[in-house]
């Protein structure tokens, strides 16, 4: 997937690094509206002077975001807990009657989303963040690699026609679990993998399913399983990006049952 902000692979998670690299054009000053990340900025300090120079606008800009996340000198505190705790909250959508809910992370959700979308009994997939500590993220933040957040997709599905255990197997043969933080040349947090469970029964199932699988491979599954949290769905031209054909216009197949290979592309 294409990053609006550097590669996640070339940030470092340092935040004198990561401020550095962000305090000049691509965090703008707290007066700019034409990106989302203003409104995580500390709304209580403003710029000595409304003559300063571009490049103080946009050092404050970056230092106040970071102190948002705790990693900076900038920044409240309490706004930083009280994104935090929205962040961690449960996920409080409802699905359609008679659907169930399932989350998945296994790298670029785009290619995620296609595989989910093409099984039997899946009614809906939407693609998204989670699992962060930052409350309302944007793509752009979320490739920082500093949130926390995962990408994902939030399936839903009819159990009356496709059990959860189906969508776990989905998910093993979509990608490699053994991987830390990456799924082939995408590199950074946001690519981790994940199952996360909205219902004792769905921890139950994808901890046994994880000790079968672990078996068959050579290598340690790092895949975390955690309870669902949170899910902020991501920018609309983001939802079913491979069906719609992504940036050149070539659609790939969503029907049930499609078994042609996937090709993930920006």
């Amino acid at each position: 997937m294409p990053p609006l902000l550097p590669s996640p692979a070339c940030l470092s998670t340092s935040p004198l690094l990561l401020a550095s690299r962000l305090g000049g054009g691509a965090l703008r000053s707290a007066s700019s509206p034409s990106r989302r990340l203003t409104r995580f900025l500390a709304p209580t300090t403003t710029p000595a002077s409304s003559s300063s120079s571009s490049s103080s606008s946009s050092g404050f800009a970056a230092m106040s975001w970071l102190g948002k996340l705790g990693l900076g000198g900038g920044g409240s505190p309490r706004a930083s807990e009280a994104s935090a705790a929205l962040a961690q909250g449960p996920d409080e959508d409802k699905p359609a009657p008679g659907n169930e809910f399932a989350q998945f992370g296994a790298g670029c959700f785009w290619g995620v989303e296609l595989v989910f979308q093409r099984v039997p009994g899946v009614t809906r997939t939407e693609v998204g963040y989670t699992q962060g500590a930052f409350h309302d993220p944007t793509y752009e933040d979320v490739c920082t690699g500093a949130t926390g957040h995962n990408e994902v997709v939030r399936v839903q599905y009819d159990p009356a026609a496709c059990k959860f255990d189906d969508l776990l197997e989905t998910f093993w043969a979509k990608h490699d679990p053994t991987t830390p933080n990456r799924q082939g040349g995408d590199v950074g947090t946001q690519y981790r993998s994940g199952i996360y469970y909205y219902t004792p029964e769905q921890e139950k199932a994808a901890l046994e399913s994880a000790e079968r699988q672990q078996k068959v491979l050579n290598r340690k599954i790092v895949t975390e399983i955690l309870p669902a949290k949170r899910f902020y769905r991501a920018e609309e031209y983001h939802q079913q990006y491979l069906e719609k054909g992504g940036r050149f216009g070539f659609r790939q197949s969503a029907q049930k049952g499609c078994n042609d290979p996937i090709r993930c592309y920006g």
